[in-house]
């Protein structure tokens, strides 16, 4: 007898699904590879607010100790140097903003959850003092004599120790502003990211103090700028320890170059600092070294971050490993960054 089966096919049987290839696993992507997070709509203005913000800060904190240290030339060179710092780098962000008005509507209310919001009222904080002592060391160099000079000068003494203690915040809260946005590599060195910007932030205030300062009164500056670097290539190598593939764009592309770079000018510039920063010539070819490779720490960070965004693979793999870990996945971009 002739078994007739619908459609002419044999019914599959236990034993040929057993014969069948399993399914492959489904791999994650993007919508035809197109990018999951859009990057941020920044250029090297934005870096060169982060890395002029640090100098700085780290320059208030020389000056505040040459202060009760008895090191005047010392003290003028971080006063100074602090408050053309902090003019570059508010110029290149009130540049990227593209209207001044944008940085003065941020003063009009405080919002804690905003880094942008606290990271402005923190640099409106420091910059009044910082700007303060610094005038009354130009008054001092024209040598002026008058009763509002006097009175600048009557005030200098408290209000550069309150430009020294509102200063760390200024080198640090500008990692917190990348870390807070969804761009990936960014929020993956939420951790260590603060510190290394802190640490770098020192070795180039240090080095620019060397530059600027004669030697005999430029040890606290050398001690300050070797220091940083330590910390600051000790701190790198945590970071991208912890940050797993999210570490992969400070090693490749252009931010991997700037990477290396500043790297190679960190290392050379402490080398110097240590070895022959009591030469004059020595100190001013470290500091400048320093300073270079702080600014490049800052740029690495940054393309490194925009790449990240760029490619889906930085978004969609560690999402995966989350669902494969049994944890919930959610996207919530957040961070206003500097526009």
């Amino acid at each position: 007898m002739t078994t007739t089966h619908v459609g002419g096919r044999r019914p599959r049987t236990r034993r040929d699904r057993s014969d069948e290839q399993p399914v492959p696993e489904a791999e994650f992507s993007s919508y035809y590879g197109r990018q999951v997070v859009k990057p941020a709509p920044w250029d090297v203005r934005i870096p060169l607010y982060m890395f002029a913000g640090g100098v700085a800060a780290g320059s208030s904190l020389l000056a505040a100790g040459a202060q009760l240290t008895g090191r005047p030339a010392l003290r003028r060179a971080g006063r100074l140097t602090a408050l053309g710092a902090l003019g570059v780098s508010l110029g290149a962000l009130v540049s990227d903003l593209g209207r001044p008005e944008r940085f003065l509507n941020m003063l009009r209310t405080v919002k804690l959850t905003s880094p942008m919001s606290v990271g402005t009222w923190l640099l409106s904080i420091y910059g009044a003092p910082a700007g303060v002592v610094a005038l009354d060391e130009v008054a001092r160099i024209a040598g002026l004599d008058s009763r509002p000079v006097r009175l600048l000068g009557s005030v200098s003494g408290p209000t550069g120790v309150l430009a020294a203690l509102t200063a760390p915040p200024v080198a640090a809260y500008t990692a917190v502003l990348l870390s807070d946005t969804s761009t990936p590599t960014w929020r993956a060195g939420y951790r260590e990211l603060p510190l290394v910007f802190c640490a770098s932030a020192a070795a180039a205030s240090g080095g620019v103090a060397m530059m600027t300062t004669p030697v005999a009164q430029a040890a606290p500056a050398r001690r300050l700028a070797a220091a940083g670097a330590v910390v600051e290539l000790v701190s790198e190598q945590a970071m991208e320890r912890s940050m797993g593939l999210m570490a992969e764009p400070l090693h490749t592309g252009t931010g991997g170059r700037y990477m290396r770079a500043a790297k190679a000018f960190t290392v050379a510039g402490a080398l110097g600092t240590v070895l022959g920063g009591r030469r004059r010539w020595a100190a001013v070819l470290s500091g400048a070294a320093l300073a270079a490779g702080s600014f490049c720490t800052r740029m690495g960070v940054f393309e490194a971050g925009q790449a990240s965004a760029r490619d889906p693979k930085y978004t969609v793999v560690p999402q995966r490993e989350r669902v494969d870990r049994g944890e919930e996945v959610r996207f919530t971009p957040r961070g206003d960054g500097p526009r």
